[in-house]
């Protein structure tokens, strides 16, 4: 986060915001990165002068980030929409065309998980193109308007305003080109009279990236949009983990915040692992009697090819024993030390950051059966349903913003109070197998309909399922098991 933007926007709205926050970010960047310069980089003396060296690292705080994102959306996950006219609008039928489709959401969204986890905070900005504004600056209504959606991660976040946890008015920055020259963009979404206001703004950025000064903005941007709407063109998640600092204001923080010492164990003993390696390399000792004497009074060991097999002791062994000749030197790699060490220290990471005990396994490729899975693993089930519920209400409000910015502004057909489901992919979490069993009994039992199988198994909506179960004559035809009970 630029610090300039920051005092910008405190002069200007006579705020207090913190830049302390956006070090800790930053901090959790790099270990995101996997290196960590005040830990990763070594210094060490030979007596003479201070050399330096990086630490081998297993760049776990990715994984943890990729992992997590996987499973909180992924391509099973599924936005189920009542109304067909408002979901072919929103996704299309094939659930890749649509706004969403056109914006490339589901792969930007996995995306915006990952960084979510290691940020602390994500949001998703919802703009519109081609659009055309009254002098006073409102939107007008136009078939040809089209939503853009910006996926914004903590570093480019700022808010303004926060109430019970929820952030309810926020700046976000990006990072643009004009004509070659790097520019900063500035969008503050804020609340005048109960209606959100959209302010726009342009800086130039020098080649350290300081701001220089306002610019005027494009022809086609206005300064200031009213949305004559109280609900936010911003969806904003954070990951379930309560934040410890007092200078967030509403921000969340990184999956591993609160594990920093563990990353530092995985490393500490990775590093140590392949240091041993690096140390254990076989070497011969060899008497002076044995090299070759090159023109300049140069000698060479029998190999050199290979010279760093090779070390002159002189004329004996030197260990007061008279051996002569060649002795060979070779050290313990402590492989099973190692392994265990480097094993241990994962499994308390994985437990600090909500994956249990036995997340991260190498034990010569044994498989885990799906009811180990689930029973070893309820930390992960239970902290991945705890996410799952920050994740729905995010993508609840992100969903009902673009169908009320469509009624308005593009097609009035569009239904704003159409029912919404999130159906998330627990197959990571659950025996899929038992689960899809049970729920064919109690369809047969009469406990559950046959088109809510449908819905919760397929993904289809209740209208699409009711019709396909209309077109068949038994549910035999369809799923494959006994007699459903009339509808």
């Amino acid at each position: 986060m630029n610090t300039w933007v920051i005092d910008w926007i405190n002069k200007k709205y006579s705020c207090n915001i913190s830049q302390r926050y956006y070090e800790a970010i930053e901090e959790w960047k790099h270990w995101w990165k996997g290196f960590h310069e005040p830990f990763h980089r070594i210094r060490v003396s030979d007596g003479k002068k201070i050399r330096s060296r990086d630490m081998y690292t297993m760049k776990m705080a990715k994984k943890i980030c990729e992992d997590w994102a996987s499973l909180l959306i992924n391509d099973k996950t599924k936005i189920v929409i009542s109304d067909d006219h408002t979901n072919n609008w929103l996704q299309g039928e094939n659930e890749l065309g649509g706004v969403l489709g056109s914006n490339n959401f589901w792969e930007q969204a996995n995306d915006l998980m990952e960084r979510m986890m290691y940020s602390g905070t994500a949001a998703i900005v919802v703009g519109l193109r081609n659009a055309r504004f009254a002098d006073d600056g409102r939107l007008l209504a136009d078939p040809d308007n089209r939503i853009d959606l910006d996926y914004i991660s903590a570093e480019n976040i700022i808010p303004l305003s926060c109430d019970n946890g929820i952030i309810t008015e926020a700046a976000f920055c990006s990072d643009i080109s004009v004509m070659g020259k790097k520019k900063l963009y500035l969008q503050i979404h804020r609340l005048d009279s109960g209606e959100y206001v959209i302010e726009n703004h342009l800086f130039g950025v020098d080649d350290k990236g300081s701001l220089l000064k306002e610019e005027d903005l494009p022809d086609n941007i206005p300064g200031e949009i009213r949305t004559g709407s109280s609900e936010p063109w911003f969806a904003i998640c954070k990951p379930a983990i309560v934040n410890t600092s007092d200078k967030s204001n509403g921000m969340g923080c990184a999956v591993f915040a609160n594990a920093i010492d563990n990353l530092k164990g995985v490393d500490i003993a990775y590093n140590n692992f392949n240091s041993d390696f690096w140390l254990g390399q076989k070497k011969v000792f060899v008497n002076k009697t044995l090299l070759a004497e090159m023109e300049g009074g140069e000698t060479v060991a029998p190999d050199d090819v290979n010279q760093q097999l090779f070390y002159t002791i002189g004329t004996t062994m030197g260990d007061g024993s008279e051996k002569q000749l060649v002795q060979e030197h070779n050290p313990d790699l402590r492989v099973d030390a190692n392994e265990k060490g480097v094993q241990a220290q994962l499994d308390y990471l994985s437990f600090k950051v909500g994956f249990g005990t036995k997340h991260y396994q190498f034990n010569n490729g044994s498989i885990v059966t799906a009811t180990q899975y689930t029973g070893d693993k309820q930390d992960l089930i239970q902290n991945a349903h705890k996410h799952f519920i920050k994740v729905e209400s995010f993508l609840q409000q992100l969903v009902r913003t673009l169908l009320y910015i469509g009624h308005e502004f593009i097609d009035p057909k569009i239904k704003t109070d159409t029912k919404v489901d999130i159906q998330f992919d627990q197959s990571p979490l659950i025996d899929e197998n038992a689960e899809r069993s049970r729920d064919r009994e109690d369809v047969n039992a009469g406990l559950m309909m046959a088109w809510e199988y449908r819905v919760k198994w397929y993904g289809e909506t209740e209208s699409k399922a009711r019709k396909v179960l209309d077109g068949v004559e038994s549910d035999d035809d369809l799923m494959g098991f006994g007699e459903a009970g009339d509808e």
